[in-house]
């Protein structure tokens, strides 16, 4: 059995545009494998995932969790390595 913590939320509503980024993959970088931490945005966070899919391409998976028109919620997971190669993917919320 998986047992899943609450994702760390990370609310970068408060920061200017530019820093918006640069704190969400900073905190990214600071799960371990399996772990997650929840994005809180308000805007659309399809200019953040572009981002994380261009520096860090297969290594998390983003799963929204609330669509405006006030907050945005992404659920941000570091993959276990391996992942797509064959490697095991079990954790939270699977399909």
């Amino acid at each position: 059995m998986t047992v899943c913590a609450t994702p760390t939320p990370v609310d970068v509503r408060k920061l200017a545009l530019h820093d918006r980024y640069p704190v969400a993959s900073a905190a990214f970088n600071l799960l371990d494998a399996g772990e997650s931490m929840e994005l809180v945005h308000d805007q659309d966070l399809k200019t953040l995932k572009r981002l994380f899919e261009s520096s860090l391409p297969g290594k998390f998976s983003w799963v929204g969790v609330e669509q405006g028109p006030a907050v945005w919620r992404a659920s941000i997971t570091r993959l276990k390595s391996g992942h797509g190669n064959g490697g095991c993917c079990g954790g939270c919320g699977g399909a």
